[in-house]
C-alpha cells in the first residue's frame, strides 16, 4: 500500500493527485474504492482528488466496473490520454524512425523516413565530416522526417506535440543537451535537432541512442526490477550504458558507455580519439561479427552459399558508410550479422557462438570489474538474435575472467529499445509537467 506523506493542504493535494495519477498510469482503470485501497487515502479525499482531475483534464470516467454492481462504487475512471501528446524519435544513419503517442505511451502513430543512399564514391570523402548523402539530400531528409512527423500526428488525431524525445548517435552533453558532431556523424543530424527544436510550443529532449535503449530495458525490458545493470548495445554499432541505484549515469561529458573504444590486447591497433579501429569495436560490430561468420563458413539463410553474403570488416564500404548502416541482405530483411548469429543459434554453430561470446565478455569484463552492475543485458538487434543461448555463453566466459558475480540476460526490446526509451522518456517529461512532483 502507498500512504500520502504530512504535508500543508497545498503540498498534500498535490502529492495525493500524482499518487492518484501514477497508479492510473501504471493500472488502468479503477474505481474510487481501488484508490482508496491502494493509497490509503479516506474516502472524502478520494471523491475531492477525483472531482479535481476531472475538472483539470486529465481523468474521465471509463465505464463501470463488471465486478461490481451498478452504481457511483462501480464507476471507473482513467486517464485522459488525449490531454496531451509525444513523440520518440530515432536517428541513425540509415534514416529516422518515429512514433507519436498519447498521454499514456499508447502508441497512436509511426514513420519511417529513409536516408539518401550517399553519393560521395567510396575513399573520396572528407573523413565523414559532410552529409554522406549530399547537402541538398540531407535538407530534404530533415523535410520530410519533420512533414511526417506532423502528418504522423495529425492522422492520429493529435494536436500540438508536448515534448518530443530524440536518440541519436554520438556523446550528448548532459549539462547543455548539445549534440557533440565529433565529425563522424552526418551533418543531417544536427540539422534535423535544429528543425525540431525551431518549432513554438514543442519541448525536444535529445539522449544518446543506447542510454535511450538501456533505459527501454529497465523500465519494460529484461532489466526490470534492476537496481543496478549495463547495457551492451549490439547492433550494427557497439555501445553501453549504465544504470547505478536505478540511475541513468552519462559521466562529466556524456561519454559513459562509449565502450567500442575500449582497448583491447591482440587487435589491430589502439583507437584514437576520431575512431575505434583496434577498440572493442573492431570485434563486435557488425562487420566483425559478419568477417567472424565467414571464417566459420556461417550463411545467415539455407542454402545461401559459402557464408561470403556477409561482408567482412575490410570492405571498401566500411568506413565511408560507417557502422549504422550495417550490411544488408536486402529490401525489407534484416542486416547479414543479426541474420547469421540468427542462423547460428537455430543451427547449433558452436564454435561461431562460443567465440563470439568471448569477445563479447572480454568488453563485458571491463565494465564489471570497473562498476560491478550485477547484471549485464545483451541488447540491440544481434542481442535480440543471440537470445538466452548467447547470453549463457557470455555468462559462462565471463565468470573465468572475472571474480564478480555477473548474470548476462539477452535484451527483450530488441532494436526497437531505442523508440520505446524515448517514448518512456518524452511520457515521464510530460506527466512531470502535468502530474507535478518528481
Amino acid at each position: 500500500m502507498t500512504t500520502a506523506r504530512t504535508a500543508t493542504p497545498s503540498t498534500a493535494r498535490a502529492i495525493n493527485d500524482r499518487l492518484a495519477l501514477d497508479l492510473l498510469l501504471e493500472r488502468g482503470p479503477l474505481t474510487a474504492s481501488d484508490l482508496r485501497t491502494l493509497t490509503g487515502l479516506s474516502r472524502p479525499t478520494v471523491a475531492d482528488l477525483l472531482e479535481r482531475l476531472q475538472r483539470s483534464g486529465l481523468v474521465a470516467h471509463a465505464g463501470e466496473s463488471a465486478a461490481l454492481r451498478r452504481g457511483p462504487n462501480a464507476r471507473l475512471y482513467e486517464l485522459v490520454g488525449d490531454r496531451a501528446h509525444l513523440a520518440g524519435i530515432d536517428i541513425r544513419s540509415t534514416g529516422v524512425s518515429l512514433v507519436v503517442a498519447d498521454l499514456t505511451g499508447r502508441t497512436l502513430g509511426t514513420a519511417t523516413i529513409a536516408a539518401p543512399a550517399p553519393t560521395t564514391a567510396p575513399g573520396t570523402g572528407d573523413g565523414g565530416g559532410a552529409d554522406a548523402a549530399g547537402a541538398g539530400d540531407g535538407d530534404l531528409l530533415v523535410e520530410r522526417t519533420v512533414e511526417a512527423l506532423l502528418a504522423t500526428a495529425a492522422e492520429a488525431g493529435a494536436g500540438e506535440l508536448h515534448t518530443v524525445a530524440v536518440g541519436a548517435p554520438g556523446l550528448v552533453d548532459p549539462a547543455t543537451g548539445a549534440l557533440n558532431n565529433s565529425g563522424k556523424l552526418p551533418e543531417w543530424h544536427t540539422k534535423l535537432l535544429a528543425a525540431l527544436r525551431a518549432r513554438p510550443g514543442t519541448e525536444v529532449i535529445l539522449e544518446n541512442e543506447v542510454n535511450l535503449a538501456g533505459i527501454a530495458e529497465h523500465r519494460i525490458g529484461a532489466a526490470q526490477g534492476r537496481r543496478d545493470f549495463a547495457l551492451i548495445w549490439l547492433g550494427h554499432g557497439v555501445g553501453a550504458s549504465v544504470v547505478l541505484d536505478g540511475r541513468l549515469r552519462r559521466g562529466a561529458s556524456g561519454g559513459t558507455g562509449e565502450i567500442g573504444f575500449l582497448p583491447v590486447p591482440g587487435t589491430a591497433g589502439l583507437p584514437d580519439s576520431t575512431k575505434c579501429d583496434g577498440g572493442f569495436h573492431s570485434m563486435v560490430s557488425s562487420a566483425a561479427i559478419c568477417e567472424l561468420a565467414a571464417r566459420h563458413g556461417l550463411t545467415s539463410e539455407p542454402g545461401t552459399g559459402s557464408g561470403h553474403d556477409c561482408e567482412a570488416s575490410g570492405d571498401e564500404r566500411g568506413e565511408e558508410r560507417g557502422e549504422e548502416h550495417g550490411e544488408w541482405l536486402g529490401e525489407g530483411r534484416e542486416p547479414m550479422a543479426e541474420a547469421v548469429v540468427r542462423r547460428a543459434v537455430e543451427t547449433g554453430a558452436d564454435g561461431f557462438l562460443d567465440e563470439l561470446a568471448l569477445r563479447i565478455a572480454v568488453g563485458a569484463s571491463a565494465i564489471c570489474v570497473v562498476l560491478d552492475p550485477g547484471c549485464v543485458v545483451l541488447g540491440g538487434e544481434i542481442g535480440q538474435a543471440g537470445g538466452p543461448e548467447l547470453a549463457d555463453r557470455v555468462e559462462r566466459h565471463l565468470a573465468r575472467l572475472s571474480p564478480l558475480a555477473t548474470e548476462v540476460r539477452a535484451g527483450t526490446a530488441g532494436g526497437g529499445a531505442v523508440l520505446a526509451g524515448a517514448v518512456l522518456t518524452a511520457g515521464d517529461a510530460v506527466r512531470r509537467e502535468l502530474f507535478g512532483g518528481e
